[in-house]
């Protein structure tokens, strides 16, 4: 077993033990502790600290989410920094990180994989233990001969199985989806970690619903989708769906939503293109644009009367951002998104 480490949080009275083969922020989730994350991989830097005392290993040095300048004043990312000795370390801490489930490190082996798309896969994994997470959280597939953790979005709900399914989009040249697309196999084994995200499902909200979702943001908002249905405190709400595709080979996510109770009534679901110029048969009717444009043209009263959850490229989600909080004034507390870099 890998050695481990104490870690203290300054000005918190918080400490917690971290094994030197996990993270500082995954061991410190691990523990119940609110450690300030979000993407988990390196790329979004809301994980920084500063390191006090003690040494790290830092497990990708040209993590874009941490500056030349953070380098320089000491700071580093959590989610990619181990333990080599005891450490003293500052970094945010708030309630509202605290898992609402603790993450685990476990074996899942894959079962089935279905097409969803041309470049998109829905993989099925099945672990040793009953799969516990809300929906929209995602978790962390160690792959092998692929350095560094890869983060995707559950597609399915937490319902007493052992299933962890999720819809992945090849990226050209991309080492991760590579193995997931090209070696892996059923029976094949992975390790994965999670759950992990804050955009999961509010079932005490009062307002409807809105999901917004570009590539393979679909899985989590299908998850949001699925848990509405099952959730009886939002047995009175409506869910408004986006999707933003580029051509009409790439609109999915209908055949998910068919399959659950009220589409087309209490589930609405509006696809739209961005590069209609890549409808080669011209048999695409209908919108075209932004999905971000479209959610505004469709939601054309008060948009602060909605509760949103988005996934997707971060273009995609920086503009929805600016169209929620700046032109319409929609509380923060009212949006839950994960970007995908």
């Amino acid at each position: 077993m890998a050695e481990t480490h104490p870690v203290q949080l300054e000005g918190t009275g918080q400490s917690y033990d971290c094994a030197e083969d996990d993270t500082l922020l995954r061991a410190g989730l691990r523990a119940g502790l609110g450690m300030a994350y979000e993407c988990n991989v390196g790329s979004c830097g809301t994980c920084k600290f500063q390191l006090l005392e003690g040494e790290v290993d830092v497990r990708w040095q040209e993590a874009p989410g941490l500056s030349k300048r953070d380098w320089e004043r000491g700071r580093r990312l959590a989610c990619q920094s181990s333990p080599r000795t005891a450490c003293r370390i500052k970094t945010i801490v708030n309630q509202e990180f605290v898992p609402r489930t603790t993450p685990k490190r476990v074996t899942a082996t894959l079962v089935k994989t279905v097409d969803v798309t041309h470049d998109m896969r829905e993989l099925r994994f099945r672990g040793p233990e009953i799969a516990s997470f809300l929906p929209g959280q995602y978790a962390l597939l160690q792959l092998r001969g692929v350095n560094g953790v890869r983060a995707y979005s559950m597609s399915n709900i937490s319902s007493g199985g052992r299933e962890w399914e999720f819809i992945i989009r090849r990226v050209p040249n991309g080492a991760g989806t590579s193995v997931l697309f090209d070696q892996l196999r059923p029976g094949s084994e992975i390790e994965m970690d999670g759950p992990y995200g804050l955009a999961y499902l509010r079932p005490d909200s009062p307002r409807d619903l809105v999901c917004v979702a570009g590539g393979s943001g679909l899985s989590p908002m299908i998850s949001i989708a699925r848990g509405m249905v099952r959730e009886p405190g939002l047995g009175g709400r409506r869910m408004h769906f986006f999707y933003g595709a580029r051509g009409p080979q790439d609109v999915c996510g209908e055949p998910h939503l068919r399959e659950l109770a009220g589409f087309g009534d209490r589930i609405l679901y509006y696809p739209v293109l961005s590069m209609p110029e890549l409808d080669e048969s011209g048999g695409w009717n209908g919108e075209t644009g932004f999905v971000h444009d479209l959610v505004s043209r469709v939601l054309s009263g008060n948009l602060a009367s909605y509760e949103y959850y988005m996934a997707g490229p971060p273009p995609m989600v920086q503009a929805a951002l600016k169209l929620l909080m700046v032109d319409h004034k929609v509380p923060m507390r009212q949006i839950h998104y994960d970007r995908f870099f």
